[in-house]
């Protein structure tokens, strides 16, 4: 694989403008991570349907008057959800499912305000390398993607549905992911020092698989989330009694299985986590033998470690039936994994040179 060569020293001005934008970044991406995890208790606590209209920027303003509250609470009875399931909610309980949701939506705003205006800041001072624009509108673009992800994901929940659909409560989840990957992988190749490489050729590709198999796992928490699976089969190791359950392919055709079938579903879950565990380990322990006292052999022990961890926290929230606490913490504990995996693997590519038209 062709790495990057990295000149041997920064510029004094091109160091302080990458530091300046670096710490800029991982603001981002700690709010991001704030954003998922605010998500997360919306969903676990019903809310995501309180409010039913997209209202990108009239909406940042909550009801401030009876009168409003009382319509907001109008428009949401219209909806499936209040008639089959809530009837008969009263507007005190209505509003703590509402503050839920417009917390989630106003911290969204802010994300998006808080990258525009620092990344215009950063261009009209010319303080952005010419190979670095694209990779930040670029970011910004999939915000703004991502915004329009999250009311096309909570439109599935007001017609015909009493909750959102799980694929697309999956693809909201992974998008956000998607973000935090990007912006955590262009923050690391901003540090201003020298990095070491990685061992060998095949050091890239594990570092990039791990990150892969993060987000498909992550993927797959969605599915478990939007099909509430989580809060059936409540055993381990043994699901259902059984080591590979019964009624895997119930549903026809066979792929319906996969994505709507909540046994199905949750099995593909710990799968993917022991799939997970295994290559992390694999990777830590072939990391010590061939660079032993290495930052790359260090960086792959925390990353199984945070993996192991991550996989006890879930069976934890498993056979306690998802209470949001503790799902909240496997929700977060996924975020830390993928953040501990894009740093690592980025780390391996080393530092952007200062000219890196084409760079990773």
């Amino acid at each position: 694989m062709t790495t990057i060569t990295e000149a041997s020293a920064l510029s004094p001005r091109i160091a302080d403008n990458r530091r300046a934008i670096r710490i800029w970044l991982y603001v981002i991406a700690a709010m991001v991570m704030a954003l998922v995890v605010v998500g997360g208790a919306t969903r676990l606590t019903e809310s995501g349907l309180s409010i039913t209209e997209w209202k990108p920027i009239h909406g940042v303003v909550p009801p401030l008057s009876a009168a409003e509250w009382q319509e907001e609470f109008d428009l949401y009875r219209q909806i499936p959800q209040y008639q089959q399931i809530n009837r008969g909610m009263s507007l005190s309980d209505f509003k703590t499912i509402y503050w839920w949701e417009w917390s989630h939506r106003f911290l969204a705003r802010a994300v998006g305000v808080a990258f525009a205006l620092p990344l215009l800041f950063f261009w009209v001072t010319g303080r952005i390398e010419p190979w670095l624009k694209p990779r930040l509108v670029g970011l910004l673009a999939l915000g703004g993607f991502q915004g329009g992800i999250g009311w096309w994901m909570v439109a599935s929940g007001l017609v015909e549905r009493t909750d959102v659909s799980q694929y697309r409560l999956a693809v909201h989840l992974t998008i956000a992911c998607i973000i935090l990957t990007a912006t955590l992988w262009i923050a690391r190749g901003l540090v201003n020092r020298p990095t070491a490489r990685a061992p060998t050729e095949h050091s890239y590709l594990v570092g990039l698989l791990l990150v892969g198999m993060v987000l498909v796992q992550i993927y797959l928490g969605g599915l478990v989330a939007g099909l509430n699976a989580g809060l059936a089969y409540n055993t381990w190791p043994l699901m259902d009694g059984q080591v590979v359950p019964a009624n895997l392919l119930a549903m026809t055709p066979a792929w319906r299985n996969f994505f709507e079938n909540p046994m199905t579903v949750q099995f593909v879950h710990r799968l993917g986590a022991y799939m997970l565990l295994a290559v992390a380990i694999a990777h830590a322990i072939a990391a010590h033998r061939i660079a032993p006292g290495t930052h790359h052999a260090r960086g792959a022990r925390w990353l199984a470690a945070a993996v192991l961890a991550q996989a006890a926290i879930g069976i934890t929230t498993l056979l306690l039936h998802v209470p949001i606490d503790a799902a909240l913490m496997h929700q977060a504990g996924a975020l830390v994994v993928l953040a501990g995996a894009v740093f690592h693997a980025r780390g391996l590519f080393g530092r952007y040179p200062v000219t890196a038209a084409a760079a990773g």
